[in-house]
């Protein structure tokens, strides 16, 4: 297959029949967020294989740090988890694609606990060993509506042993979940995303894409342009998944079938059943931080269209 090519930017300067003269464009890259977990790998990896990652100042980092950049403009474009986005939606719009989320288990958004969950105390000690607010406020939101617990909540490195050290569970998300989930050495692990769609039979949106409001405004072609080179490497790495599973099989501690399990799991786009997750979500999220509801509208793209 002859790789795609990304569309070219609409930003630079024109010729009198209107072609982009891209040796002429000293246009500065968008910069683009970068999940640096497994579970983004097949949102990217189509990027390398278009060569469309060049065309990006691409910055790597945990959630919540990527959060922080994009609400602050140290990005342009990026992933946000889904409580950020609440929080700062007037700043921001959507992307349609990618996202990222499960309509069942996820595998790598975990309560993990030295107890079966029936079994936990009335007060547990919790601890928040994860870096995405999204994760930690699902987490809080079950134990505490779903299963009537009353936790007292501490925040911990993202790992399980220092998470369980002085605790009853732990909200573990990313990769040290997943490794939880394949090896739990006894303990007990609930998938939360699973637990989300007992609840509410919905979908569980964990991290959007979105753009600065200023930058789309500015820069309307290079928006569109990020947006389809991603949309294309997430439609070749769900073709090619097995040389996707055989590259991540080189480098990370899990078996090919059960990356291929996991990627089969995650979901890269917003379908209206996703939407409607995404709104339940909001309006339960309003009872326990400082995060603004959506109308039945919302929430608001970026039209690609334009």
């Amino acid at each position: 297959m002859t790789p795609a090519t990304p569309p070219p930017s609409r930003d630079g300067p024109k010729t009198q029949r209107g072609d982009t003269v891209g040796t002429v464009n000293h246009a500065r890259r968008p910069r683009v967020g970068h999940i640096a977990f497994l579970n983004c790998m097949p949102i990217y990896w189509g990027l390398a294989r278009t060569g469309a990652l060049l065309e990006f100042d691409l910055r790597r980092g945990a959630p919540d740090e990527l959060s922080r950049l994009l609400v602050e403009g140290g990005l342009d474009i990026g992933p946000i988890t889904l409580v950020e986005y609440l929080r700062h939606r007037d700043d921001l719009l959507l992307i349609p694609d990618p996202a990222v989320a499960a309509d069942g288990p996820v595998l790598s958004v975990n309560l993990v606990s030295k107890t079966p969950l029936a079994d936990l105390p009335a007060e547990p000690r919790v601890s928040l060993a994860s870096f995405s607010r999204t994760g930690v406020l699902l987490g809080r939101m079950l134990l505490e509506e779903r299963y009537g617990r009353r936790p007292a909540y501490q925040v911990t490195p993202p790992d399980p042993e220092t998470a369980l050290a002085g605790a009853d569970a732990a909200v573990l998300i990313g990769d040290e979940a997943l490794r939880v989930h394949h090896d739990p050495r006894g303990r007990h692990v609930l998938d939360l995303a699973a637990a989300w769609k007992d609840w509410t039979g919905l979908p569980m949106v964990f991290a959007v894409w979105a753009v600065r409001r200023d930058y789309a405004e500015a820069h309307p072609g290079l928006v569109k342009d990020v947006h389809l080179a991603f949309r294309e490497s997430v439609r070749l790495s769900r073709e090619e998944i097995g040389a996707v599973v055989a590259s991540a099989a080189r480098w990370e501690p899990f078996a090919p079938a059960a990356l291929a399990e996991y990627f089969d799991r995650l979901q890269f786009g917003l379908s209206e059943r996703h939407l409607a997750g995404l709104r339940e979500f909001a309006s339960r999220a309003v009872r326990y931080t400082e995060v603004k509801d959506l109308s039945p509208e919302g929430p608001e793209f970026f039209d690609s269209e334009v």
